[in-house]
């Protein structure tokens, strides 16, 4: 799947990078929700483009191995009425553990 950003995760646990589509370049930022009670539906993470909440993030688990991933769902303006799906994964050929290839995950 195709990458359409890259973030850094800083040592506060929020990830900080640029959304990049054809049309769109924009200062991403995925913050932990400081507001979210335990047991909720609330995400883990807002997300932010130039300063705009855009969407939401949760930790998930993967089925194959049960490690932890960040799913990414942002709606906006630009995407119409749909909503973008995205999960954050290791950036190609990075050897960093912080720097993640924000992957688009189309729904269909």
């Amino acid at each position: 799947m195709p990458a359409i950003g890259y973030v850094n995760k800083l040592d506060d646990g929020s990830y900080r990078g640029t959304l990049r589509t054809l049309s769109i370049s924009a200062a991403l930022k995925i913050m932990p929700n400081k507001e979210k009670k335990p047991d909720s539906d609330q995400p883990d993470y807002r997300v932010y483009a130039n300063g705009a909440e855009i969407g939401g993030a949760w930790i998930r688990k993967n089925k194959e191995n049960g490690a932890d991933y960040v799913s990414v769902s942002i709606s906006a303006p630009e995407f119409g009425p749909r909503r973008l799906f995205a999960n954050l994964g290791r950036a190609a050929g990075s050897e960093s553990d912080d720097e993640f290839a924000v992957i688009w995950n189309p729904t269909e």
